[in-house]
């Protein structure tokens, strides 16, 4: 009998859904969520969505008492709304949801542990343990070591805005729990530089770094997960079959429903057991040289927490425009 593609990758691969879209979460029943400052920022403006902007406007007004200015107001109800999220997800989903720690605290080690317990309280003042929760913060150098203290603390991480060899190596070396390295947008930075209009599926740069990634953790026996995620394309997608998860965006995910076919397993520990690879140790030093002989590298991750920054600023105009017409 004939299988589509998402059921069979299902089997080899933890399905993400990469949405903050509530409704789309229900319809494609993933293991786990995560959601970045832009999908929370979409989700905030879906009419479907507005109570729980609402809800949370109104908590936060409570908490701070009528005297606070809204500014103040706004403020904790922005700290809070990736949470309320996280919470209706968690509803839905048998697993884990990521939450983002605010892209402007990427390069300031202490301002991000801050973050991240508060974000974990949060959680856990609403009765979910935090073994359901991974803080996602950007892959700085300054990222990969706050998040190296909070693993310690037993509050798991996600490691995003990956797109290096040295980035990952340095959070495998500092024990982190999952990365998050971005396919498509390593596809857009090459098909930029060299002028390509398209890559096959087996030569596509992200697909190839990921890759990249994936047997150099299993060759030298790391714990951390690889998590592919900004796909652009369903053939980025089943080339990476067998990555221990993968985080799609709905309508892939529909594609890949739609779909019925062979699906082959790409990916596997026991192949890369046996491939040829040099390790190498990371420290800050050979971290940052490394990222800046790494073009690419360099400019995603800086166009990366630029983009999310810019989202979070449209967060904080719409939840004050909410608050106002609340008020008024």
């Amino acid at each position: 009998m004939a299988r589509n593609l998402l059921e069979q990758l299902r089997e080899m691969t933890v399905v993400v859904a990469d949405t903050g879209d509530i409704q789309a979460i229900e319809t494609f029943k993933p293991r786990d969520a995560t959601t970045n400052p832009s999908l929370i920022t979409a989700a905030a403006q879906m009419p479907q969505y507005q109570g729980i902007v609402d809800d949370t406007l109104k908590a936060a007004r409570e908490t701070l008492g009528a005297s606070a200015a809204a500014a103040e107001v706004v403020s904790l109800a922005f700290d809070r709304l990736a949470v309320s999220f996280g919470l209706k997800i968690l509803e839905i989903i048998p697993g884990r949801v990521s939450t983002e720690v605010d892209a402007r605290l990427s390069f300031d080690v202490e301002a991000t542990i801050a973050k991240g317990r508060e974000l974990i309280a949060q959680y856990e003042a609403a009765g979910i343990s935090k073994s359901r929760i991974l803080i996602k913060i950007a892959s700085t150098w300054e990222g990969i070591q706050a998040a190296a203290v909070l693993e310690k603390e037993g509050i798991t991480c996600n490691l995003t805005l990956l797109f290096g060899m040295h980035q990952a190596i340095a959070c495998a070396e500092n024990g982190i729990t999952l990365i998050s390295p971005f396919v498509g947008r390593i596809l857009d930075w090459y098909k930029k530089d060299t002028g390509k209009d398209s890559y096959a599926p087996a030569e596509d740069p992200g697909v190839l770094s990921v890759t990249e990634v994936y047997n150099y953790y299993k060759k030298f026996g790391y714990k951390t997960e690889v998590m592919g995620a900004s796909f652009r394309n369903v053939g980025e997608i089943t080339e990476l079959a067998g990555c221990d998860l993968l985080t799609i965006a709905p309508s892939l995910l529909a594609e890949l429903q739609s779909v019925e076919g062979d699906l082959p397993r790409k990916l596997d520990p026991a192949k890369a057991s046996s491939a040829s690879i040099e390790k190498i140790s990371v420290d800050k030093a050979t971290f940052e040289a490394m990222h800046a002989e790494n073009r690419m590298a360099n400019e995603k991750l800086a166009e990366g927490i630029d983009g999310f920054t810019k989202a979070l600023e449209t967060l904080e105009k719409l939840l004050s425009d909410r608050l106002a017409s609340l008020e008024a």
